[in-house]
């Protein structure tokens, strides 16, 4: 811990390690790095894509140390397009489209020769700072950075002329190697942990898919130990049934939408906006437990998505949706929301709608077609036992990730102790 005295110095972070003492120096980046930003080779020529040299877009800046991309290009696109061959170890941030949260104050060191695109900028050690220190300070300096100087409209991107500028402040050599053998421990606790996350949907997607059938199969690719007969076939109005009630008097004010990945949230939080009407009576009102399905398609989501309330105790939406409610006596509701993550349920749509039955963003699904799709369901039993397996994959997953977050926000809190 700095000392008292210490602390009122300028550049002396609240926490140190033992032996360490002294006032940090300070320079600019420009000084201490030689900066860079790529640019990306014509695609009109099929070979510049078609090649070993890895190019880095500023998606990818998501993790400490960045060994792959998605794509790579020749070494005569490299040329060509006068891009440099960084260095491993170059640190590099994204530069572009920074009014996005997820890209904001991203950034990663390389492993292996890497080339980059417009949307990047390298850092190239020249001074007594090094990458792996500039690593951490960026980590808590760049999201504010990103806020407070990036430059546009539309899209918010900083520059050469602004990043060169700023000023860092650092330690001797030997306390930025302390200090970045500490922050990379912490890295390596955060990475083992969202592998474990990432190993727990797997697990539970490819669950998902093997225990649930297609209206046109009899029988899933797994089934629980003890039960062997046959699914029965369901219309989707034997099983549910329309939820059409309106949000009287303007009674709930919370307007939920669908995220594929996220299930029904807060609208107004998820868009950072409120994009409903100021009159919500004509919206439908779902309770927890009951179901809507959205019939906008997208990537990855190509008939839409159906998502049971579970985080609110109610909320209003828009009548494009579908609204309903499950008999249980048919079939259990967890069990249902999970089938409703597969793809299974697909094929009962697609016999109904076609692939050609597409309007603005909508799948062109009546009220009557959609109650009238098919679905196959083993009994009672077996489906309490899948969702309970599925269940308790799922709370694993939940408390690994509560356990991810705590990592997160003690490395940030650290980084905040330890860094000026």
């Amino acid at each position: 811990m700095a000392t008292y005295k210490e602390q009122n110095k300028l550049n002396v972070p609240h926490l140190r390690f033992p032996k360490f003492y002294g006032e940090w120096c300070v320079s600019t980046i420009g000084e201490q790095f030689d900066l860079y930003s790529g640019n990306t080779p014509s695609r009109l020529n099929k070979e510049h894509f078609d090649g070993n040299v890895n190019w880095i877009t500023s998606g990818e800046l998501k993790e400490h140390y960045i060994s792959d991309t998605k794509e790579k290009i020749s070494e005569d696109a490299a040329t060509a397009n006068n891009l440099k061959l960084l260095h491993p170890g170059t640190f590099v941030i994204a530069i572009y489209g920074l009014e996005a949260d997820g890209v904001r104050g991203t950034g990663s060191i390389t492993c292996k020769e890497s080339t980059i695109s417009q949307a990047c900028m390298a850092f190239t050690q020249k001074g007594d700072v090094k990458n792996e220190f500039l690593y951490s300070w960026y980590k808590k300096h760049g999201n504010i950075i990103g806020i407070k100087y990036a430059q546009g409209t539309k899209q918010q991107n900083l520059s050469y002329d602004i990043l060169e500028k700023f000023h860092i402040a650092y330690p001797s050599q030997d306390e930025q190697d302390k200090l970045i053998q500490f922050i990379s421990l912490l890295d390596e606790r955060i990475a083992t942990q969202s592998k474990l996350i990432e190993d727990l949907k797997k697990l539970k997607s490819a669950i998902v898919e093997k225990v649930f059938c297609s209206p046109n199969q009899e029988y899933p690719m797994c089934r629980i130990e003890g039960f062997e007969q046959a699914l029965s076939t369901y219309k989707m109005s034997d099983f549910s049934s329309r939820i059409a009630t309106k949000n009287k008097d303007s009674k709930c004010s919370l307007v939920l939408t669908i995220a594929a990945q996220y299930g029904l949230v807060n609208q107004e939080s998820f868009f950072n906006k409120s994009v409903a009407s100021e009159n919500l009576t004509g919206y439908y009102l779902l309770h927890k437990g009951e179901f809507a399905y959205n019939r906008s398609y997208s990537a990855g989501y190509d008939w839409g998505t159906v998502k049971r309330l579970d985080n609110y105790d109610e909320g209003v939406l828009s009548t494009l949706y579908i609204c309903f409610k499950t008999n249980e006596t048919i079939v259990d509701s967890d069990y249902l929301a999970y089938y409703f993550e597969s793809t299974k349920w697909h094929r009962g749509l697609s016999d109904i709608a076609g692939e050609g039955a597409r309007n603005h963003g909508l799948l062109n699904v009546s009220m009557a077609d959609y109650f009238n799709t098919k679905h196959r369901f083993p009994v009672i039993e077996e489906q309490k036992t899948i969702a309970k397996i599925l269940n308790a994959i799922t709370e694993k997953e939940r408390k690994a990730t509560m356990l991810g977050e705590c990592y997160q926000k003690q490395k940030q809190y650290l980084l905040c102790q330890m860094f000026t």
